[in-house]
């Protein structure tokens, strides 16, 4: 029988005996036949002459410095959809983690905003790739399966001063899940500046079986210039200083060529597998940096490892004299894999003032 994951157009038709749920602010254990109960809630007050069942719980509020549970579920299952939206000042400072299987580390640690792949949030980006898009104004959505056997656990921490609004749905299906699938991980890491003649580091430390299946990287230029002639490289299972996969440039990776220069201008672009969503163009005032936000999604492409891997990414411009400039650029970056249980413990998130886009 069809267990219902690995969901597409070519499987729709086939019938499963997996189990559909969502869980949200009106159905906090996303159990059946409870969905839309709330008495009371955010919007108890605007549903006062309308009673139970027309939209008393729309959304949450996340107080400042504290942690709030989105899920809990018991396997096994997969996440199929996330969306979420949100009220509120700086999402850099609402950490998602994702706990499979009852680890006490989290196998997805990031920024909100970074995680849907919108660091600047004002605006944000629309972006219409495979597995996450952003809609007006602000509707977050991932499609990553996220597969787990014994339970999932999904929270929120907001780190800043201000009250967070969120709403959100997770929407999963309880099903048996095969042995061969692999753990949903996502990392966030930033470097302001990047020392001179220093690869930039997007993911390292990475111990297990799997593959990797996307970037998301936002790059703050601090020099005039072309800023992408640095190479991607992907050290795979016992690699040394040198690469078994090495690209030719930072556009060229992301999908793109030349400088993504058309008549003297940055062009935008998002598809379903690469983009370059956004652009911050300086205004002659207070916008004074400019930041390109990129995705590339290893859909087709995934990265396979079988014992470990590191990904890196060069900074270079040029200089006078048709020489390379190492660059030393604010990057961050999101990586996104799939691999065994356990994972290696992450690097300390930054704090509150290094992850603050000024």
């Amino acid at each position: 029988m069809f267990n219902g994951l690995g969901m597409n157009l070519g499987n729709l038709s086939r019938l499963s005996d997996a189990k559909t749920r969502s869980i949200s602010a009106e159905n906090f254990k996303g159990e059946k036949g409870r969905g839309g109960m709330a008495t009371e809630g955010t919007g108890a007050h605007c549903s006062r002459d309308l009673g139970q069942g027309w939209k008393v719980s729309p959304f949450i509020v996340v107080e400042p410095h504290s942690t709030a549970t989105l899920a809990e579920i018991e396997g096994p299952g997969a996440i199929q959809h996330i969306w979420m939206t949100y009220g509120g000042k700086d999402l850099r400072w609402q950490i998602l983690r994702f706990y499979w299987d009852g680890c006490e580390n989290p196998s997805v640690e990031c920024p909100l905003c970074d995680f849907f792949a919108n660091p600047i949030e004002k605006p944000f980006a629309p972006i219409n790739s495979l597995p996450v898009c952003v809609n007006p104004r602000s509707g977050m959505n991932c499609y990553w399966e996220m597969p787990f056997r014994k339970s999932a656990r999904i929270t929120i921490e907001n780190i800043g001063d201000d009250p967070l609004t969120l709403f959100y749905q997770i929407d999963y299906t309880l099903t048996e899940v095969p042995e061969d699938a692999a753990y949903f991980h996502a990392q966030f890491r930033r470097v302001n500046p990047l020392p001179y003649k220093t690869p930039y580091t997007i993911l390292d430390n990475v111990r297990g079986k799997g593959q990797y299946v996307g970037t998301h990287i936002l790059w703050g230029v601090n020099n005039n210039g072309w800023w992408g002639e640095g190479e991607i490289k992907f050290y795979l299972d016992g690699d040394g200083d040198f690469p078994t996969i090495c690209g030719t440039g930072t556009e060229d990776y992301f999908c793109g060529s030349y400088d993504f220069d058309v008549e003297g201008k940055y062009v935008e672009y998002t598809t379903p597998y690469a983009g370059l969503s956004k652009v911050t163009r300086p205004d002659g005032l207070y916008f004074a940096q400019q930041r390109f936000s990129m995705y590339r999604w290893h859909i087709m492409d995934p990265i396979r490892f079988e014992n470990d891997l590191k990904v890196t990414i060069q900074a270079l411009g040029w200089r006078s004299g048709d020489k390379y400039l190492p660059l030393q650029d604010d990057i961050s970056s999101v990586a996104y894999w799939y691999q065994t249980l356990p994972a290696e413990k992450f690097p300390a998130l930054p704090d509150k003032d290094t992850l603050e886009i000024i």
